[in-house]
């Protein structure tokens, strides 16, 4: 009987590969059942993934503005660029491809040096607010106590509870010919008649713009600041570098990426700034937005004025594309 049973225990171990043989026999289109178990059970774990996933669900969360905005914005664009190519006359615009409008926009020399004030003005305002930005947000950064910042932080943001016309015009009156400088030095004996040069004046221009957009390149630059890691600053001090050089060696190299988006955030707006130059510059110091709604508005012409529009944000745009291109050269050398 013991000698039965062991015979009946081998033949039970020598069926079950043979079990598994028929078991792994081709199914349907040639391919193992095991295989094809797998791949759905791995393309639905897969997809699971995907949607459990952050990213897609921050994806879908964004999705509903993300297209209601890009709808916004294609409309207008593709308007203008379809009109920038069109001859628009007394009667109306009239269909038809054409680049006249771009070579009037190109060899017009009027439209040329607004161009360029509008590139001069913009470049002085970003160079103004960010060099005035850097050092509040260095402040804030490392001199305040962790506890603090979210109070400094709330206190930079009070002028935007107002409007950006309120302010446009409070600085009208503070730089005006009998405004609040010109009576108080005059009160004082400073001066004997009313300043000119800070009214309407590309100066006075300047100074509203860096005071409209100081918050947007602190903001910015504080972020940077903070994504420091501060061991770095005492590694530099500890290896015999003044805190100047240290400042020049690790904290500017590691904060340019916020600078360089400072940079972006304060030049893209304010080439385009209409409010400004007609309130502060009394309407004598026009920029490329002035023209467009002089060209648009007043002639009529929206075929001439799509094309200074278009013409502007290439410009726009190439510039953006430079400053890109700059922030990941530094990325690329802190990656180093």
């Amino acid at each position: 009987m013991a000698a039965e049973t062991v015979l009946a225990s081998f033949q039970t171990a020598a069926a079950v590969p043979k079990i598994q043989e028929k078991s792994d026999e081709p199914c349907g289109a040639g391919r193992p059942a095991k295989a094809a178990t797998g791949d759905i059970m791995q393309s639905g774990s897969a997809t699971g993934r995907l949607r459990n996933s952050e990213a897609a669900n921050g994806l879908l969360m964004v999705s509903p503005t993300a297209i209601y905005a890009m709808l916004l914005m294609a409309a207008p664009i593709l308007a203008s660029v379809v009109y920038s190519f069109m001859v628009d006359s007394k009667v109306g615009l009239s269909a038809g491809l054409t680049f006249d409008n771009y070579i009037k926009v190109w060899t017009g020399q009027i439209d040329q040096a607004l161009m360029i004030r509008s590139l001069t003005v913009s470049a002085l305002v970003t160079l103004a607010t960010v060099v005035l930005a850097y050092p509040v947000a260095y402040f804030v950064s490392f001199h305040v106590r962790p506890e603090r910042k979210s109070l400094w932080l709330f206190l930079i943001t009070i002028p935007f509870w107002t409007s950006y016309l309120i302010r446009v015009f409070l600085w009208k009156v503070i730089l005006g010919y009998n405004g609040v400088i010109n009576s108080g030095l005059m009160s004082l004996g400073v001066i004997d008649e009313p300043l000119t040069v800070i009214n309407y004046s590309l100066g006075s221009m300047v100074m509203t713009l860096a005071h409209a957009y100081a918050a947007f390149a602190i903001l910015p630059i504080f972020v940077s600041l903070e994504k420091i890691d501060r061991s770095f600053l005492e590694a530099g001090q500890d290896l015999g570098e003044s805190k100047f050089m240290t400042f020049i060696r690790v904290t500017l190299p590691l904060s340019m990426p916020g600078v360089i988006a400072a940079v972006l955030i304060v030049f893209i707006p304010t080439i385009g700034d209409y409010v400004t130059p007609e309130l502060i510059g009394g309407g004598k110091l026009p920029m490329i937005a002035n023209r467009i709604e002089a060209i648009m508005l007043k002639q009529n012409d929206k075929a001439l004025g799509s094309a200074i529009a278009m013409t502007a944000m290439l410009i726009v745009a190439l510039v953006s594309i430079m400053f890109l291109l700059l922030n990941r050269r530094f990325l690329k050398g802190q990656s180093k």
